[in-house]
């Protein structure tokens, strides 16, 4: 086992498809992956398996590059110290619910943080991308919504990725209404005063259910639903 095939490895995570990271890489995609396959059979485990959607992580590939991404950064650490190299373009992704706060946190981080240069990515998702996206190295933060009814759930998925949840802050509900809307004159508004109106939420793709969903008081019955992908829509 190299350094260069653990760095190859990363990249292949990253890019989710070998032809993609033998691009960035600059070699061929059969010598990309072969090496692979010679790795993968040095360490008697495997790293990746091949779908329709591209390449993903295993199990057993997931913990192996939780341990050669500290490597391959100890490594670059050394030798930007001892031979006065350049500091590595830095490269930070964040996957996130459709939340304004966590777009202003990442907009802070970038004028905080300007080294010459940088890869962030910011990607507003889906619940389940989120998991998934931090369980495979694609990100390393997950921003979602947690509570009493989905707690259980996504902490078992959680749990099955080898990941954390760390408590950001306990959000409380809030009503925007036009000066000029009828419930502007009320001073109470109940979840009956809201029925007559769309209910926006955002879609979930396959796991469309309630344990995943984005929106407070999800399980609730309401009679005009719309359901979207992204806030520009």
């Amino acid at each position: 086992m190299t350094l260069q095939q653990l760095k190859y490895v990363l990249e292949v995570a990253r890019c989710r498809s070998i032809n993609k990271a033998a691009q960035k890489l600059f070699i061929s995609q059969p010598s990309l992956s072969n090496v692979l396959k010679e790795l993968e059979k040095e360490l008697g485990i495997t790293i990746f398996f091949r779908t329709n959607q591209g390449i993903m992580l295993t199990s057993e590939g997931s913990e192996f590059l939780g341990y050669a991404r500290q490597v391959v950064e100890q490594a670059e650490l050394l030798e930007n110290r001892y031979a006065n190299a350049p500091a590595p373009q830095q490269y930070f992704s964040v996957s996130t619910q459709h939340y304004a706060f966590a777009v202003s946190a990442f907009v802070k981080l970038l004028t905080e943080y300007d080294p010459a240069e940088y890869e962030f990515v910011l990607k507003e998702t889906k619940t389940a991308d989120i998991i998934a996206d931090v369980k495979e190295l694609r990100s390393e933060i997950g921003i979602l919504y947690v509570n009493d009814f989905n707690e259980k759930i996504i902490n078992k998925f959680l749990r099955e990725g080898n990941l954390s949840f760390h408590h950001l802050f306990e959000a409380k509900p809030h009503v925007f209404i036009s000066s000029s809307n009828p419930l502007a004159n009320k001073d109470l508004v109940t979840l009956t005063d809201l029925l007559p109106y769309p209910y926006l939420s955002f879609e979930q793709g396959d796991f469309n259910s309630f344990y995943f969903s984005e929106e407070i008081l999800s399980t609730m019955f309401r009679p005009k639903n719309i359901r979207v992908s992204d806030r520009a829509t």
